[in-house]
């Protein structure tokens, strides 16, 4: 059973084709619990909403797979299949082992992330809700969604934040690179405790 609002969003999404033809070539990678996610799923709706071309403004296409081997080699391999799999594409693809994100995730963002659980619990950490959606197929090409917030915000062009992982910058830096693309959109501020101070847990974890 399907939502009028999940037929909608995937009727977005498949109006850029090149989300439909990584939905169709991704089993070829052969890994598992992946998801077509982030920037490629919610910058085309927004594309659609603005009555643009579906692929405007849309930097690279995230694949997120969860593989419990978190080598750098095994990661390395698949990226390299991929390569060769979405070669015909003319688009960046860029996939990523979830498994392996709390290996690097201090580095690039400075707080630290705990293991996650799989790939939509990955997805349930980007910095806004309004990012958190992700689609797959099965092997007979059936598309299943994931939208742990709804498509409320999305439909809306409302950017909410997701202060459970990403710090505040990096939630402020991207909503104004997403507002210089897409000048229509609304971004609610980041959330603050009653002394005005950041509520994320990331800013309790790190007090300076």
């Amino acid at each position: 059973m399907t939502t009028n609002d999940e037929q909608l969003f995937l009727a977005h999404i498949l109006k850029n084709p090149v989300n439909g033809r990584i939905l169709q070539l991704a089993p070829l990678l052969g890994v598992s619990d992946w998801w077509l996610t982030a920037g490629a799923l919610f910058q085309t709706v927004w594309n659609v909403l603005e009555g643009r071309d579906p692929q405007a403004g849309i930097r690279d296409y995230d694949l997120f797979y969860f593989d419990e081997d978190t080598s750098n080699e095994a990661e390395h391999a698949v990226i390299v299949r991929a390569r060769e799999v979405f070669r015909d594409l003319g688009v960046e693809v860029e996939v990523r082992n979830e498994a392996r994100v709390h290996l690097w995730y201090e580095e690039h963002f400075g707080v630290p992330a705990v293991p996650f659980t799989g790939t939509t619990d990955a997805v349930d950490h980007f910095a806004a809700k309004t990012c958190c959606f992700a689609v797959t197929s099965d092997p007979a090409g059936n598309l299943s969604t994931y939208a742990p917030h709804g498509y409320e915000d999305l439909f809306a062009r409302r950017i909410a934040p997701n202060p459970v992982l990403a710090p505040r910058e990096v939630y402020e830096a991207k909503t104004q690179r997403w507002l210089a693309q897409w000048p229509s959109l609304t971004v609610l501020p980041w959330p603050e405790d009653e002394s005005g101070n950041d509520a994320s847990p990331a800013a309790s974890n790190n007090p300076t």
